[in-house]
C-alpha cells in the first residue's frame, strides 16, 4: 500500500462517488481509477464495487475504512511532530555537565535556551567528569561538558574556554591579602580536596607531580560545596577550577589565582565522534558557544 492510494480509497469510500473524490483529491478520474486497482492488487480483492449508476464497498472494503483513517492520522500526526521537532517548536534535550560548570555556569546558559527554545524539554545529569565523558561515550545523552579527554576515545570534542585551577582560602587567613599565591605557599597549610577518581583530584596530583610536589591531603570530600564550607571554617585551603569561584565566595572563602606552576586545563563540549546531532542539540552547542567567554580568567576577589 501506498499513501497516495490509501488516500484515493478513502475518499471514495466516504463519498460513494469516484467524481466526487476526484474533486476532492484533485485527480483525474483514471489517475484515481489506477490507484484503487493499485490498492486492491496489493491486497489482494476487491474493495470497491461500482457500476455506472452506484459505488458500494465490499465487506473487505468495510474492514479497511477505520484502518485507513488510523494509518492515515498516524501519519500526518509524524509528519507534523517531525516538522515540530526541526523548527524547535518540540523536543527533548539530554546532557551531561561536571558539577563545576553545572553549578555555576550552565544556569545562565539555560535561561539563554529557554528564551529562545521554550518548549524543547532539558533533563541535565549533574555527574563528575568521567560519568559526564562515559554517558556521551554510551549515548545516554546527546552533549555532555566537561575537562578535554584522552586523545583516540571516539568523543568529539569543541572547546569553549580553558579553565585555570585557583586557591580557595578561609577569610581570615594570612593569605587572603595576597594578591597571586604559589603552590609552594598554598600547601603549607592543610589541603582539603575531592576524592578520587574525581577529575580536579587527578589533575592536580599529576601536574603537581611533574613538577615534584607531592599533594599533601588532610581532608577530602565528594562534593565541592562541602570542600568549599570547610575552607571558609577553616580547616584548610584548596584548590578548584575558576568556574567554582562564585560558589565558592558564597560559601565563605576566598579565592586567589594560583602559581608555579599554573594548571590549566580546556573545557569544552563532548558529543559521539561522526554522528549528526538532533537540532535541538545543534541549538544547545550554538548558545554554549554564544554565552561563554573563551577564556576563565580570574581576579583576586573584591
Amino acid at each position: 500500500m501506498t499513501l497516495k492510494q490509501l488516500r484515493a480509497f478513502l475518499a471514495v469510500a466516504q463519498t460513494l462517488s469516484f467524481t466526487q473524490a476526484c474533486e476532492h483529491l484533485h485527480l483525474s478520474q483514471p489517475a484515481l481509477s489506477l490507484a484503487i486497482k493499485g490498492l486492491e492488487e496489493s491486497l489482494g480483492g476487491r474493495l470497491l464495487i461500482r457500476t455506472t449508476r452506484s459505488v458500494r464497498l465490499t465487506p473487505e472494503g468495510e474492514s479497511l475504512v477505520p484502518l485507513a483513517k488510523r494509518l492515515l492520522a498516524d501519519w500526518d500526526n509524524a509528519e507534523e511532530v517531525m516538522r515540530q521537532r526541526f523548527t524547535l517548536q518540540l523536543g527533548r534535550l539530554a546532557l551531561a555537565a561536571m558539577p563545576s560548570f553545572a553549578c555555576n555556569q550552565l544556569p545562565a546558559v539555560l535561561m539563554a535556551f529557554r528564551r529562545q527554545h521554550p518548549r524543547i524539554e532539558v533533563t541535565v545529569h549533574d555527574v563528575i567528569n568521567e560519568q559526564v565523558i562515559d554517558m556521551v561515550r554510551r549515548q545516554r545523552v546527546e552533549l555532555g561538558i566537561a575537562f578535554e579527554p584522552a586523545a583516540g576515545d571516539g568523543l568529539a570534542f569543541t572547546p569553549l574556554f580553558e579553565d585555570r585551577f585557583v586557591a580557595v582560602v578561609p577569610p581570615d587567613s594570612p593569605l587572603a591579602d595576597a594578591t597571586t599565591l604559589r603552590w609552594a605557599e598554598l600547601l603549607r597549610d592543610d589541603f582539603i580536596t575531592l576524592q578520587r577518581p574525581s577529575m580536579v583530584r587527578l589533575l592536580l596530583e599529576q601536574e603537581l607531580a611533574e613538577q615534584g610536589i607531592e599533594l599533601p591531603v588532610a581532608f577530602e570530600s565528594h562534593q565541592l560545596a562541602t570542600v568549599g564550607r570547610m575552607v571558609a571554617s577553616g580547616l584548610g585551603v584548596s584548590a578548584v577550577p575558576a568556574l567554582c569561584r562564585q560558589q565558592m565566595h558564597e560559601l565563605g572563602g576566598r579565592c586567589l589565582p594560583l602559581t608555579e606552576p599554573i594548571i590549566a586545563r580546556p573545557v569544552g563540549v563532548l558529543s559521539p565522534a561522526g554522528q549528526e546531532l538532533s537540532v535541538a542539540a545543534q541549538a544547545m552547542q550554538e548558545i554554549l558557544a554564544a554565552t561563554l567567554v573563551p577564556t576563565a580568567t580570574l581576579e583576586t576577589d573584591a
